[in-house]
């Protein structure tokens, strides 16, 4: 927990030499809002904390063992898994980047929000959905974390270590929106400077033999591409969260490039960590491909590497406190949260991740991940529709009021074109989806790489288009005669 206590005392430090500023103020002060407004007296966040945030966040473990896929699995050498992993992040990480913009023009959480498109009770689908996502991960990262703890201190067994590792993100996530953006800011500099110091105990050994390994094949290319576009667009109901305290006055483009630069480069810097890696030893584990590589250096990067598991697991206890509160206020219409309730919700969640950890067996990450990814079909629609809605049907305003009203306000309870369009975009995925649980019978369109996202956006966006093109042509008619 060394590296964690550092890390902490870097945030402290950073506080105390800040303090004549609101925000930093509000670090370590538990976060009075849960699914409310936030108002515009509270709005004074700095947009160029979402670059860390989203940098910081994406240099993890994780997306160190998915960029080592570019060579163990697609057989692409180091130049094509290059160009794979950046165009393919680049491309996702402006969905996630629209999203997270929206956040300072609507002052509330991504799942709430999604009222304004499926109506009170209709966007319950995407609530319990990412409310289920929220829990996996949260689940499979305290186990990550804890046999992580356990490999950097052996006298800690793997179970206490693995209480140790939920508590410490619990807390995190129970702090809230500021102390979150505050250690991801911080840590910014602790990762991307140990990335940066492993990269050069790594470039040195780059050969002419290390450069010819793999080759160039399309479909490994376009494989790559794929799984890093997704991976971006999985954060999606995550974005507007730690956006909204942003002023509405800042606007949308700085909100998207911070989150699309912050996204995008800390994603692929990691997934090329672990490229290069395997590229350098054959060892079919990328972690311990790392540690080869970096030699003495790569103890230090477990225990970054710990710290940002826990930073990044206390985002998915935040989530999904926000989503059961979210989901439990639908049939509550008068019910206003406190932050009391975020911290009981979060104590819950504690409670039931922590117990289905020390419960699962040694393969639940693997299986528990494969079913997710598997799973993520469902969130492509609900990407489409929420951009669509907010940047072409709505032009960037909602009714907060009618989100939050009992009733459903001018989005009533149900919007069934809305609904008809969000099934229509998983059913056409179907035919087209291969994965660990289900091949599709077109699934080999492109042999082994799934296209079924690329299906359902495609078709969720005309059909949204056509099911709404009349009430954009009325709008922009009452437009046009106001101005007359």
């Amino acid at each position: 927990m060394i590296g964690i206590v550092i890390w902490v005392s870097c945030l402290k430090s950073e506080t105390k030499e800040m303090s004549q500023n609101a925000t930093s103020n509000k670090a370590f002060e538990i976060e009075s809002n849960s699914i409310d407004y936030v108002d515009a007296s509270q709005r004074n966040g700095h947009v160029k904390d979402l670059f860390t945030l989203w940098f910081c966040t994406n240099i993890a473990p994780l997306a160190v063992i998915t960029g080592a896929m570019s060579v163990q699995t697609f057989h692409l050498n180091i130049m094509s898994a290059l160009t794979a992993i950046i165009l393919g992040h680049f491309f996702g990480a402006s969905i996630l980047a629209l999203t997270s913009a929206q956040g300072p023009q609507v002052g509330i959480p991504q799942m709430i929000q999604s009222r304004a498109q499926f109506g009170r009770y209709g966007a319950l689908l995407v609530v319990i959905f990412t409310t289920f996502i929220y829990l996996g991960f949260f689940t499979s990262n305290i186990i990550l974390s804890g046999k992580t703890l356990h490999t950097v201190i052996p006298a800690i067994p793997v179970p206490t270590a693995t209480v140790i590792c939920a508590i410490t993100a619990t807390l995190i996530g129970i702090i809230g929106y500021h102390f979150i953006h505050k250690f991801n800011k911080i840590g910014t500099w602790f990762m991307g400077g140990a990335l940066l110091i492993g990269f050069a105990l790594m470039i040195p050994h780059v050969t002419a033999d290390v450069l010819a390994k793999g080759s160039f094949n399309l479909k490994g290319w376009f494989a790559m591409f794929c799984v890093c576009a997704i991976w971006q667009i999985s954060f999606s109901p995550y974005t507007s969260d730690y956006s909204r305290y942003l002023p509405k006055e800042i606007g949308i483009f700085k909100p998207f490039i911070y989150t699309y630069l912050g996204a995008a480069l800390g994603t692929v810097v990691a997934f090329c960590f672990g490229m290069l890696a395997v590229s350098l030893f054959t060892i079919n584990d990328a972690m311990e491909a790392v540690k080869t590589a970096t030699g003495g250096f790569g103890v230090v990067l477990m225990i970054l590497f710990l710290c940002n598991i826990i930073g990044h697991n206390a985002m998915n206890l935040y989530g999904a406190s926000l989503s059961f509160i979210t989901a439990i206020q639908t049939f509550a219409g008068k019910w206003i949260p406190t932050k009391s309730t975020r911290i009981i919700l979060s104590i819950f969640v504690l409670i039931l991740a922590t117990s289905t950890a020390l419960w699962a067996s040694s393969s639940f990450i693997s299986y528990f991940l494969n079913f997710i990814f598997a799973l993520l079909f469902i969130l492509v629609p609900w990407v489409v529709i929420n951009l669509m809605d907010f940047y072409y049907i709505n032009k960037m305003q909602y009714d907060i009021a009618s989100i939050f009203d009992e009733h459903g306000g001018q989005y009533g309870k149900y919007n069934m074109k809305t609904l008809v369009t969000y099934f229509v975009g998983i059913v056409v995925q179907i035919p087209f989806l291969t994965n660990s649980f289900f091949t599709g019978r077109w699934a080999n369109v492109i042999q082994d790489v799934d296209i079924s996202w690329i299906v359902g956006m495609i078709v969720t966006a005309v059909v949204y288009f056509v099911f709404n093109q009349s009430k954009v042509t009325a709008r922009d008619y009452t437009v046009s005669t106001k101005k007359c």
